[in-house]
Order: structure tokens, then sequence, then C-alpha cells
């Protein structure tokens, strides 16, 4: 691997995916206004923003770090055609818990590589998350332990965590379900001969 390589990406847990799968990454926090932009893509499909805002985070560091690989992603979760943010307190959360409770949702993880501000590769995962009927008992004990730092999460849940708990079925890798399509990025970057393989 000759490139330097940079995530644009704030998470610790897309921080942690990369380095355990054997990959040195910087990272670099992406400094754009997603609500922003989300408004301007108002027609555009959940799995199409997912993928434009991934782009636009690998863009804007590229413009910082031209000569690096930068890798972007985003997330967005969608319930019924609608999309949903990241819940504002507990309470939101609490609400939001109970807007999944026994539905389906999906989770639409897009990832981007950009050099020289130019896209080298995009692609869109989906993961298919069923939640099994919760009751209010439960989830004020689950809220109680996980406490604010599920505010981090648009669902209220880590499912790396006792988040698991919540759902009866998931259809989807690990890895989209935590906002980093790991495996295609990993052959992506092959291909590229960014690694060996």
């Amino acid at each position: 691997m000759t490139d330097e390589l940079i995530l644009a990406s704030s998470s610790p847990f897309r921080a942690q995916l990369v380095k355990n799968a054997g990959l040195f990454m910087k990272i670099e926090k992406a400094k754009i206004d997603e609500r922003r932009i989300e408004k301007e893509l108002d027609d555009f499909l959940p799995k199409e923003i997912a993928q434009k805002l991934a782009q636009e985070k690998a863009s804007e560091v590229s413009t910082r770090f031209p000569n690096a690989l930068v890798i972007g992603c985003d997330q967005v979760l969608e319930l019924e055609g609608r999309i949903l943010h990241k819940p504002a307190d507990i309470e939101d959360a609490y609400h939001r818990l109970f807007e999944l409770s026994g539905k389906t949702h999906h989770l639409h993880s897009g990832v981007a590589i950009f050099k020289n501000t130019h896209l080298l590769w995009s692609h869109v995962a989906v993961a298919r998350m069923t939640m099994r009927p919760l009751n209010p008992q439960f989830v004020n004990y689950y809220l109680t332990r996980v406490g604010r730092n599920i505010l981090s999460s648009v669902g209220a849940y880590h499912i790396e965590d006792e988040g698991i708990q919540l759902f009866e079925k998931i259809e989807g890798d690990y890895f989209t379900v935590l906002g980093l399509p790991l495996l295609p990025l990993l052959n992506e970057f092959r291909k590229l001969e960014i690694i060996d393989g």
C-alpha cells in the first residue's frame, strides 16, 4: 500500500472497523452541512442520499488532502419512506424506539473513494432491520443502561452492544449496519491495488 488513506468520518465505530481490518487510516472529519445537502436532494431516494453524503464527505476532505485516498461514508435510516435523524435527547430516543417497534426499517450505507477531488468509486449497501414489538418497561430499562451514548445512533441502538436485544431479524451484513460497507470497500481496494491480495 503506497497511498495515504484517510477516513472522512468522526465515528469511533467506523474507525475501529478499518483498524480491525488491518487498514491504517488517518481520521479527518468532513466539514459539510449534512442537513443542507439533504434538503437539496429532496427528490432523491434514501439510498441515493446516503451515497451522495458519502461522496460529499470524501470530496470535502480530498480538497484538503489531495494526494491521499479519502474514504467517505454515511448512513441513512429509512422508515416507511421517511428519513429519520438522530434523536435529540433520551425522551426523543424513547419515542424513536416505539416508532421503530414491530416494524422493518432500512439502513442505507454509502461509501466512496476520492483522490485529488475526483470520485474513483462509490457504493451503497442496504440492511433490513426488523425490530421486535417493544414494551415500555424494557425500553426504560434499556435506555437507563445505555445512557446518552445512544444519541449518537439514528435508530437509538448499537447492535454491537445491548441494542441487539431490540431485534428479531436483521438482513444484511454487520458492517452495513454500522455504516461502512467494508467488504465491497476491501474488494475495491484490491482492484485498485491499494492493498495486496
